[in-house]
């Protein structure tokens, strides 16, 4: 399984959604990395992603975006197909 990487904010509920939802496909062993009070580590989620928003998932070399994507991916059957590469 490839990579996931969550960076995100305390208090945001489309990181928790996120998180959730990853949890319910059985991903647990993801990197979350909170960038609130780290521009370093904001500055690194908008370089990758080209977008200044919360949450934004890496699926290894894949930037998926937001909780949004997420769920899309998930709806579409997708999400199991990039977990498996």
């Amino acid at each position: 399984m490839p990579e996931v990487v969550v960076y995100t904010t305390r208090f945001c509920p489309y990181c928790v959604r996120a998180k959730a939802l990853l949890k319910r496909n059985g991903i647990t062993d993801f990197t979350e990395i909170p960038v609130a009070g780290s521009d370093q580590k904001r500055q690194e989620m908008i370089r990758l992603s080209g977008r200044h928003t919360v949450p934004q998932v890496f699926i290894g070399d894949t930037h998926v975006g937001g909780f949004t994507e997420l769920r899309n991916l998930e709806e579409s059957g997708q999400l199991d197909v990039l977990l498996k590469h």
